[in-house]
């Protein structure tokens, strides 16, 4: 959806509509589109469109690759400083499997890390950004790269993050596929971990599966397509 001769005011307002669509969908799955949050997950996209995605009040931004928000991230300052502008307010969010060392570079730039599934990688994000906000990663899959740590350890990893002084604010799932009732089924074990632990936010549900997430509760919707449209590259977590 960036590329080609789109303006920056064409793409905001494409991004507007598109978004318009996918507070349609939640509010048909029976949910509160003004309390579902949509993260917009840009990877793959240029930052020209995390610009916009801003610029169309969808502040929350999700990438699954260290590299790849870093370099948007430092595009859109250097854009601004040339501009004479304020960066955009974007709230950077992590969303994909992550590696220790690469924790560090990520550090100054996101302000909520999703896919928080060991206590040795929350040990680390504890070192390198005291006190930040994280959702612990349930493992609905067994699929291999996936990440996510088994449902009966969340409450470990839990106790531990918040050991550590991080802020943990919820839960987040990649849902299962197949039937509706599979995936349903699988955001309600994410539901009820949540409900048991005290836990306000249920990061569940990409752009094919809103509204089963939606059904069951989700109060954080990772949508790219739905968004953007399709995209060419790596395949992640916020599809």
């Amino acid at each position: 959806m960036d590329g080609g001769t789109v303006t920056d005011a064409e793409l905001v307002s494409q991004i507007q509509a598109s978004a318009a669509r996918v507070r349609s969908r939640i509010a048909d799955a029976g949910g509160d589109p003004d309390r579902v949050r949509l993260v917009a997950v840009t990877k793959g996209h240029s930052a020209i469109a995390v610009a916009a995605s801003a610029a169309a009040g969808l502040c929350d931004v999700g990438e699954s690759y260290v590299q790849e928000l870093v370099a948007k991230a430092f595009a859109l300052e250097s854009r601004s400083a040339l501009e004479g502008a304020e960066p955009p307010p974007v709230r950077w969010h992590f969303i994909g499997r992550l590696q220790r060392n690469k924790v560090r570079p990520a550090a100054p730039h996101v302000a909520v890390w999703q896919s928080v599934d060991r206590l040795s990688l929350a040990a680390e994000i504890a070192h390198r950004a005291p006190g930040a906000a994280v959702l612990v990663q349930v493992d609905l899959t067994q699929r291999e790269g996936r990440g996510g740590c088994p449902p009966e350890r969340v409450p470990a990893v839990v106790e531990g993050c918040r050991d550590l002084g991080l802020e943990v604010r919820g839960l987040m799932a990649i849902g299962r596929q197949g039937a509706t009732e599979t995936t349903r089924a699988g955001f309600r074990v994410v539901r009820d971990l949540a409900d048991r632990l005290q836990l306000e936010e249920r990061s569940m549900g990409m752009s094919g599966d809103l509204e089963a997430a939606v059904a069951e509760g989700s109060t954080m919707i990772r949508v790219g397509t739905a968004l953007f449209g399709p995209r060419s590259g790596r395949a992640g977590v916020g599809k």
